[in-house]
């Protein structure tokens, strides 16, 4: 375990969120512009979907395709009351903003998953395709919950604007139709795009992982004010929580070492891009600060330094 953290510290694209937190502290003008830090995103987003249905496509679909998506719904749905209770008896949170840091913590992060994939690649270890998939359908479930605990009322109010922003989410659109095309096309799409899908990956992952570290520097250095201990306390223990969630469910579908790795990672992670648009639109009175800090300044450097190795060794550990 201490060497794939070792391995994971050491390499590129760590080092280069970690060389974007730091140029923060020191008040570097360095940034990514807005267009082209979406334009990373959509650019991870379409590889990794691409290259998830083309395994899907290689591989034939299954019933394990089918339990890992039942899986990550119940994960996504279920982790939001877990948070939810938790922050409520260890934080001085109130209701409305518990609901919506609870919401955050039942999604996923997309960049911890892309990242996680790019470390069990770099380690040789395989994984089921179809995880894209369950990686998109484990963003709305939690939002819903985030929701129903937050204000019951929210879910009738705005729903139209609501279910737009989830469902039309930009990176997750790009994920499920990248996956779409990647079934269709199959090896012979693969083949086609290789050269830009797969070859310049780890190149555009850097990048976008040193806007990260500017980001979450930036989040640090100004939010920092709106954390309490506790509250940052639960925000390293909440990922450890999802990920032992994770843990025991994966025996129960059937998943692969990386399989069972993936979806650890995925319920450790924390939302900053989808959830933080629809809690604005369904809680506005809640503090976006708070979430975004704790997501994005917190849980991912924390999943990305430490928690990425430990998830992948346990997955490991459970196999042998």
């Amino acid at each position: 375990m201490f060497e794939l953290a070792l391995q994971n510290l050491l390499s590129p694209m760590v080092l280069f969120f970690l060389l974007g937190c730091g140029l923060t502290a020191v008040r570097s003008d360095l940034s990514i512009p807005g267009a082209v830090a979406k334009l990373l995103v959509l650019y991870l987003m379409m590889s990794i979907g691409f290259r998830g249905g083309a395994e899907v496509a290689h591989q034939g679909l299954s019933s394990k395709l089918l339990l890992s998506i039942v899986a990550g719904l119940l994960l996504s749905f279920l982790t939001p009351f877990v948070a939810f209770a938790l922050l409520r008896l260890t934080t001085g949170l109130d209701r409305v903003n518990a609901a919506s840091v609870a919401a955050h913590y039942g999604s996923i992060s997309a960049v911890t998953f892309v990242t996680g994939l790019s470390a069990l690649a770099q380690l040789g270890i395989p994984y089921e395709g179809f995880m894209v998939a369950v990686a998109a359908v484990m963003e709305t479930p939690a939002i819903i919950s985030g929701l129903a605990l937050g204000r019951r009322d929210a879910l009738a109010n705005g729903r139209q604007e609501l279910l737009r922003e989830i469902l039309l989410n930009g990176a997750v659109v790009m994920l499920l139709g990248s996956f779409a095309i990647g079934i269709f096309t199959g090896d012979r799409g693969m083949t086609m795009l290789q050269p830009f899908l797969i070859q310049m990956f780890p190149g555009f992952l850097c990048l976008f992982l040193l806007d990260m570290g500017l980001v979450a520097g930036r989040g640090l250095r100004d939010g920092w004010r709106s954390l309490s201990p506790q509250v940052v306390v639960f925000a390293v223990v909440m990922p450890l929580i999802g990920a032992t969630a994770a843990a025991l469910m994966a025996p129960l579908v059937g998943l692969s070492v990386g399989g069972t790795a993936v979806l650890i990672i995925l319920a450790a992670s924390a939302s900053y891009i989808a959830v933080p648009a629809a809690m604005q639109l369904a809680l506005p009175q809640a503090n976006p600060a708070i979430p975004l800090t704790l997501s994005l300044g917190v849980t991912f450097p924390f999943n990305l330094v430490v928690g990425i190795p430990v998830y992948i060794a346990v997955a490991q550990r459970m196999a042998g």
